[in-house]
């Protein structure tokens, strides 16, 4: 299992990772990501990939999950 990781210290909340994997992040009321477990299939890990490269301060990360 993977997950989606943000650095809070450099997300500016842009919300261009939603924006690309709506399905595995949702966005608070200051337009912040709320993420996901991102599910074993190949079609959440490209969304996750999408989400990671759309953010234009690169605070999202895919990690495996332990």
């Amino acid at each position: 299992m993977r997950k989606l990781v943000v650095d809070w210290i450099a997300c500016d909340g842009h919300a261009l990772c939603a924006l690309a994997a709506p399905e595995l992040i949702d966005l608070d009321d200051w337009g912040y990501p709320i993420v996901h477990a991102i599910p074993d299939d190949n079609a959440s890990l490209l969304l996750a990939r999408a989400a990671v490269e759309a953010c234009p301060v690169m605070a999202l990360r895919i990690e495996k999950s332990k």
